[in-house]
Parts: C-alpha cells; structure tokens; sequence
C-alpha cells in the first residue's frame, strides 16, 4: 500500500510538471494553422466555410464578424447541430469537435485558442499515464520498473511531437490517446488466459472512440486485429476470436448508427479517394516513408535517431560477435510486438496514404516509437554494462535529447511565434482600415482569419481590378486619414496594386510588413 502510494504521487508529480511545460509552451503560441481555424468554425459556424455567406465579399466588416465563425455566442451555447452537420458535410468524425464544442461553452462570446490548448492538455494527462501504464508492462520483471516507466512516459510527453500535438487545435492529442488506450487494452488481451467480458466491452468503446475520431485509427486497430487473430487460429482459441471479432464488428456498427457518413468519407469522398490513390502510386512509396522518417526523427527524437540507431547497431554487433545477445521472456516479447508491429504498420501506411508529409498524421505513435526505440537501447546496453551502468547511460541520453532542442535550435510545429509581433502591431497601433484584394486562386482565407478577428474594419474584395473608381467607391465616407493596410494574396501584380492605391487615395509612402500565411501586407500612409 505505501508502494502504491508512492508510485501514485509520482505520476501526479510528473502530471503536473509536464501541464506546466504544456502551459508555458503554449503562452507562445501567436496565430493559428488553417486546419485550426476550421476546428473551431466546425465545432460551432452553421456552415464549413465563412466565405460561403452571400454577405462576406464586397462589404466591410467589423472583427465581430469573423469572431462569430470562431467563437460560440451566448445565444448559440446549447447548440450543437453544426457538429454534427459540419463533420456529415466535411471529412472527419465528429467526436473531437463535440469535445471542443463543450471547452468552448466556457469561453462563449469571445474566442480563445485556449479552449482548444487546455482539452489537449487534459487529453495529454491520460495519454501519459497510459503510455506509463504500457511501460509498466514492458519493463515487468526490472528492479524500480515503476521508476524508469514513469521517467521515460514523462520524456515521451516533452518530445518535440507531444509539444506539437498539444499545441495543434486538431483531434490529434485525442487520436494518440485512442491510439494508447486501446495498445494498453491489447496488452491486457494479450496477458488475459480467459474470456473477459468486461475487457471485450473495454476494448469495443475504445475502437467506437478511435473510429469517431479519426479514420487512420483503423490502420492501427487493424493491425492489432490481424495479430490477434493469428494468434487465436495458432492456439485454436476459437471462442476467444469469436468474441474479439464481434466486439470489433459491434463497435463497427455502433459507429455507423452514430455516424453513418463515415462510408461515404472514407470509399467516396475526396480525401478517401485520395488514400486510395495513394497507394496506387508505387513509385511515391519510398520516397513519401523517408520524408517521413525525417518528420519522426525531427519531432520524436529531437534530431538524434540517427545517432541512436548507429549506437545500437554497434551494440547489435558487439552483443552478436561476444555472444551475449538479451533474450526476451515470452510474456514480454508478445507484449512488445503488441506495441512494435501496429506502431511500424502504422507509420508506414499512413506515411503513404496520408494527403501531406507532416507530423499530424503520424503523431499518434511518435511517443509509442520514442519509447520503444530508448527500450531496446536499454537492452542493447544491459548484456555489455550491466543493469545499473544501463540505467545510467539512458539517463545521459534522455537528458541529450531533453536539451538538444535548445542546442539544435528545434521548435514545436505551429507554434507561430515569429507571427507575435505583426498580430500585436495590427492589433495595436496599426488596427486601421483594411483592404484585401483577394484571389480566388491564391489560398484559403481562412489560413488569415485568426488577426481578421482582430482588426476593426475590413474588406474582402474578390478578384477585383484595382482601378480608380473601384477604390474611390469603397472607401466613401472611410477615415483613412492615419493610412490604411493592404493584403495581397496568390500571384498579383503587388506592385501596380500598390501604386494605383497610393495615387487614387493620395498616399505617398508603402512599408511592407511581415507576411501573413497567405498574403502580403502593406501599410500605405
């Protein structure tokens, strides 16, 4: 009992040291991805896209306007309908909209990407205990298991891609969480002997909550299927396999009661038909896995997989030539291709499949290959150095990689704070009139609607010529005595703009400012 309570006061301690890295990280986050503006809009707007109101070009708009698309409003708290329509008419599930949904209530009537950062935050408390509660298996049978669970559940927690994942207002955080809770559930089916009903029901809600989460949770899930079901023909447990495949189907159809538009996403929508493509493409295989691999050595290695690998090659081949090659026991050697082999499968196809080469896609099991990779380099080291000088030289590399993103320079992923600045400047002393001549072809607007939410007065003109009349006509009646901004988008004459608009409004000076995600800024005076 007084182990036990130890072993609970250090995860709680370790819980909070990594909320407060997650806090103190997040204080910098200055803007928002594209994807993350529609996470809000999705959770709340009464449609995908803000531009589709016949009110948005052409007009001027105050900050309200946009924060409407971003913000629940008091009078809209108790309803969730656009979760729901949203998701039908998009491309994801809607499980993690409706979470974020609720964290939104909170903040009703004004937006915070807080809402957003502080579920994440939440979901990463049980991502690390159960990454802590997966280790705990994989080192049964160490001296201080407990211990060196904890410790390297907390490193995986502080890795670049766990910084990324809890600063990324996507359903991510809560894909790696399904992702964990059901390798863990697996474990456990794995150790179990006999029919576990309670375990079977476990595992179904946790496939239901992966698949309403997000599609590539099916690879992983798929895999684990298939292994198992090797496994039970192999030992003839018949009976066993029966069950787990009906939990899976059960779960199956459960989510298609709930959610029956995920047919049509994943075999008929444009993203379903674009994995499907994907993997038609033999030759974009090798290179789309080695870009990759780059991403994972990057945000889960903090730029040192190749120095582990190389390491632990030398340490393969002096173990082989000195013959004193580790085994693992039976129980742990399962447990571990319960791990290993849906983390590679999974990497690899979604590597593949997946629409760009980025971490979001590949995140739910960066800390799954962090993990696993530091515990066979902890066996790679035992049969050369012993236990204690093992523990040893794991614990000066976990501190490499804890310090090697001050040293290497390595920043989380959409982090935006080089966009601090130029958000507060046109927040601040320069919140003046806006004029964006926007291109049709030139990207979304949404990848700018995060510092349109703070500017008191904009106008969006589409694909409009920059003549004279045009710019006498929307600035009727407009004090622009102080100057005004102008935001340029995709492939304009930047210039001839600039030019027209400071010989018809009477400017003489242009400064260019810091760029946006998809336009040029300008400030004429």
């Amino acid at each position: 009992m007084k182990n036990r309570t130890k072993e609970i006061l250090l995860v709680i301690m370790v819980l909070i040291l990594q909320t407060i890295i997650y806090v103190f990280v997040a204080k910098n986050k200055s803007y928002l991805h594209i994807d993350e503006a529609y996470s809000f809009g999705l959770s709340n707007y009464d449609k995908i896209e803000i531009q589709d109101n016949d009110d948005f070009y052409n007009t001027w708009h105050s900050k309200d306007y946009y924060l409407d698309y971003l913000a629940v409003q008091k009078d809209e708290i108790w309803d969730f309908k656009p979760v729901y329509e949203n998701q039908k008419n998009d491309v994801h599930p809607p499980l993690y909209y409706l979470l974020l949904r609720f964290c939104m209530i909170f903040t009703s009537g004004h937006f915070s990407i807080w809402s957003g950062i502080v579920l994440n935050i939440f979901i990463y408390v049980f991502v690390t205990i159960f990454m802590y509660l997966i280790l705990k298996r994989l080192f049964r049978g160490e001296n201080f298991a407990n211990v060196k669970a904890i410790v390297l559940a907390f490193m995986s927690s502080i890795i670049l891609a766990s910084l990324s994942n809890v600063i990324n207002i996507r359903m991510y955080a809560l894909s790696t969480l399904n992702v964990l809770i059901t390798t863990f559930l697996h474990i456990k089916l794995f150790e179990s002997k006999d029919i576990n009903v309670k375990l079977f029901i476990a595992i179904g809600v946790s496939a239901l909550a992966g698949v309403l989460t997000h599609y590539f949770y099916l690879f992983f899930l798929a895999v684990l299927y298939i292994i198992f079901l090797i496994r039970y023909i192999r030992e003839k447990q018949f009976k066993k396999l029966l069950f787990y495949t009906l939990t899976l189907i059960f779960a199956g159809v459960f989510s298609l009661m709930i959610f029956p538009y995920s047919l049509n996403h994943m075999f008929f929508g444009y993203r379903g038909q674009g994995v499907i493509s994907n993997f038609e493409n033999i030759f974009d295989i090798l290179p789309s896995i080695y870009s990759q691999l780059y991403t994972l050595n990057y945000y889960a290695f903090n730029g040192l997989l190749p120095v582990i690998i190389i390491i632990m090659i030398a340490l393969f081949v002096y173990n082989k030539l000195t013959k004193r090659n580790f085994k693992f026991d039976k129980d742990t050697k399962g447990i571990f291709n319960v791990i290993f082999i849906p983390t590679i499968l999974f990497f690899i196809i979604t590597s593949v499949s997946s629409p760009w080469k980025v971490l979001r896609y590949i995140v739910p099991v960066c800390g799954l290959a962090f993990i696993l990779m530091i515990f066979c380099f902890y066996k790679l080291l035992q049969p050369k150095f012993g236990e204690k000088m093992s523990n040893i030289l794991v614990c000066v590399f976990l501190c490499i990689v804890l310090i090697s993103p001050f040293v290497l320079h390595l920043k989380p992923e959409l982090l935006y704070n080089d966009r601090k600045e130029i958000v507060q400047k046109l927040s601040g002393d320069l919140n003046l009139p806006v004029l964006y001549f926007y291109s049709s072809n030139g990207g979304g607007f949404l990848d700018d609607i995060f510092v349109f939410s703070k500017l008191n007065d904009s106008y969006i003109a589409r694909d409009m010529d920059c003549t004279d009349s045009n710019l006498q006509k929307i600035f009727e009646g407009k004090d622009i005595s102080k100057g005004l901004l102008i935001f340029m988008n995709g492939d304009q004459d930047y210039e001839y703009i600039i030019n027209v608009v400071e010989s018809s409004l009477n400017f003489e000076n242009c400064e260019q400012l810091q760029s946006l995600s998809s336009c040029q800024v300008y400030y004429v005076h």
